[in-house]
């Protein structure tokens, strides 16, 4: 249920070897092109890195023994490279291709999350549209405030996503930086050519080259599970109002409908919202991984006595969480049911109360604001006690009625659906800012 077998397969043991086994080819070839290693030693290297048949085992147990699984793997990457072996790891410390591996995963699981991302928003912009008119309570404290459409709140939420998507767009140059340091990051095990070295070896892997060592700068890693906390908040929000919404006494929405899913063991009639319980319980799950993530930029010195380790942690988990309520969020969202006729009965429950505002405003140029607010607000209170329509208590005011010029008006402004303000234009507005921004498909 917290993750994607996708997502998995990014940070599984296995693909986590695959990608200390491609920094290390890449380290091998950019050396051979700098004429640091002969380049048959690197086209070895690099042909023992795709064979070589990893012995998990001998790596697990040597691993426990050193604290760090680079040296037991390049043991057994030099065997499989035979004579070409002396050239391995030349010149690298354990954290280079740790952190470059890392970021080789995360290159690979953001393009993940920015395809779900833009799926979801895709889905979310159609469904706005869909409902650009359909009325409904709009809520403050729990408590009915105003209308709105369904189609403005929907618009709400991808809007959020929009701005993920951009957020992920800008981060990518930050967070997508190879690592080549040697022991204290100077390079020194190298000398002169270094730079130059390390330039190729990012290259060779598509990352950008650091304008400086950061085994001890962590905010690019930092900054990306912090972008999934953004991700899974915003996925928690819309979970948090569907799951509302689906309450028997709201019934305004239902999750797609599934046979057997989110059934009682015990209760026949359930029908949890088994979706919006997962995108929520990621989104706190993730946020605990992003103060994880903050607490582990502090490194002391040139290189950690701790904080590192935090990330093996944090990091995978992070994007599993992510990917699966992501997953669970297109889902929810593909299929979603929207109960129209019962929000218009849930518009109607407060017999007019939710648009005294409406009435409040077109009374204010005649009476004043105050005064008009005054009244709308006693009128409230006898519309409450007595159960009466709000229209009708109002229209036994002869203030109200001639600020207003009659019952009919009276009318008029307690009509729900007449008191939407600029939903629709704000949804227009946001499906025309997705648009432009390219986060949107156009067909």
């Amino acid at each position: 249920m917290f993750g994607t077998a996708e997502m998995r397969r990014v940070f599984s043991d296995e693909g986590l070897i695959e990608r200390y086994l491609e920094a290390e080819a890449a380290l091998a070839r950019a050396q051979a092109r700098a004429g640091v290693v002969p380049a048959e030693a690197a086209a070895a290297i690099h042909e023992a890195s795709k064979t070589v048949e990893i012995d998990f085992e001998r790596l697990r147990h040597e691993t426990e023994i050193v604290g760090y699984p680079i040296l037991p793997l390049v043991h057994q990457l030099a065997e499989a490279a035979g004579e070409a072996g002396r050239y391995v790891h030349w010149g690298a410390t354990t954290q280079d291709i740790m952190d470059t591996a890392n970021v080789l995963q995360i290159r690979a699981a953001l393009g993940i999350v920015v395809r779900d991302l833009k799926e979801l928003h895709k889905t979310l912009a159609h469904l706005a549209d869909k409902h650009r008119a359909t009325p409904m309570a709009g809520r403050t404290h729990l408590q009915q405030a105003l209308p709105v459409t369904f189609g403005y709140k929907v618009a709400v939420w991808f809007s959020s996503i929009d701005r993920h998507i951009e957020r992920l767009d800008q981060a990518l140059p930050r967070i997508l930086v190879g690592e080549f340091g040697g022991a204290a990051g100077t390079l020194a095990s190298i000398g002169e050519g270094g730079l130059e070295i390390q330039r190729l070896y990012c290259e060779e892997l598509g990352l950008a080259q650091p304008t400086i060592t950061w085994h001890v700068a962590r905010d690019g890693i930092a900054e990306a599970v912090t972008l999934l906390g953004l991700i899974t908040g915003t996925l928690g929000k819309i979970a948090t109002d569907v799951m509302l919404m689906c309450a028997t006494e709201f019934g305004e929405l239902s999750e797609p409908f599934v046979s057997g899913r989110g059934a009682s063991s015990t209760m026949p009639q359930k029908r949890n919202p088994i979706s919006s319980e997962i995108m929520l319980a990621a989104a706190k799950a993730v946020r605990q991984h992003v103060a994880t993530m903050l607490d582990a930029m502090i490194h002391d010195f040139e290189r950690a006595t701790g904080p590192w380790h935090l990330e093996w942690i944090s990091l995978p988990e992070s994007f599993l969480l992510t990917a699966a309520s992501l997953a669970s969020a297109k889902f929810l969202t593909a299929g979603l049911v929207v109960h129209e006729r019962r929000m218009r009965e849930n518009l109607a429950i407060t017999h007019g109360l939710i648009v005294a505002e409406a009435v409040m405003m077109a009374a204010a140029p005649k009476l004043g604001r105050q005064r008009s607010h005054d009244m709308v607000y006693e009128a409230c209170g006898q519309a409450i006690e007595s159960g009466d329509e709000l229209a009708d208590v109002l229209a036994e005011k002869p203030e109200i009625v001639a600020a207003l010029g009659g019952v009919d008006v009276i009318r008029r402004h307690c009509d729900p659906t007449r008191y939407l303000g600029l939903a629709g234009q704000m949804i227009d507005r946001a499906l025309a800012s997705a648009k432009e921004t390219g986060a949107m498909s156009t067909d």
